[in-house]
């Protein structure tokens, strides 16, 4: 009699304790999904947020590059633009002062313009329009400036020529034409100061180099500029 009751407690006790495993299976089961899912989502979420607002400051940063740059290459083009004007309104006085020449007659040693020679034209157009001190002599003169090909004289340019070894006469380039002619302006010892051609039967051959004196880079605040 006892083992029979004693059967039947451990039943009923096994049996409650089974259904109370299958409950909390049931029910507390699919809580702890629910709230995983949730955390999950939110999480989700906020790694998409951080995921655009890292994207826009990528785009960001990159626009404002191309801003940065185009500022920098637009203020360097006007630089270029004000330094091309300035050289070429240098260049124009120049040559404008040399034509104020023209006529004069040649004299060896002269530096007037009652009779001038070449390297003294030279010197004191370049005097006269920038401050300029240039040697006296021709042969001293073709050591200033840098060496420029006959291909790419410009207007302003000093051209050298010599009948022998030694350099004995200088020129300022006057034009340069679209064919390639070049015309310059000096004092010759037959007609005084005057313009003659590069492709001239007398002066070609006796051609030898060409110096930039000014060129786009030359600080003209160094010479007290007479105008």
């Amino acid at each position: 009699m006892k083992k029979r009751v004693l059967f039947y407690l451990v039943a009923a006790f096994t049996t409650l304790s089974l259904q109370s495993c299958v409950t909390n299976y049931v029910v507390s089961k699919p809580a702890t999904y629910q709230n995983d899912y949730k955390t999950n989502a939110k999480l989700a979420s906020l790694d998409q947020q951080k995921l655009e607002k890292a994207k826009q400051q990528i785009l960001n940063s990159f626009d404002n590059k191309d801003l940065q740059r185009e500022s920098i290459e637009a203020s360097l083009k006007n630089e270029e633009i004000v330094k091309a004007a300035e050289h070429a309104k240098t260049i124009k006085g120049l040559l404008s002062e040399a034509e104020t020449y023209i006529g004069t007659p040649y004299r060896f040693g002269g530096m007037t313009r009652s009779g001038i020679d070449c390297s003294a034209f030279v010197l004191s157009v370049f005097g006269a329009t920038l401050g300029m001190q240039l040697p006296r002599v021709a042969a001293e003169q073709s050591q200033e400036g840098e060496k420029i090909d006959k291909s790419h004289l410009q207007k302003g340019d000093l051209v050298f020529f010599s009948h022998g070894r030694r350099i004995s006469h200088v020129g300022i380039v006057y034009d340069v034409a679209e064919d390639g002619e070049v015309k310059f302006i000096h004092a010759s010892t037959s007609k005084g100061v005057m313009i003659s051609s590069l492709d001239d039967s007398y002066w070609g051959p006796k051609y030898r180099f060409a110096k930039r004196i000014i060129g786009d880079d030359t600080d003209l605040s160094n010479y007290a500029k007479a105008n």
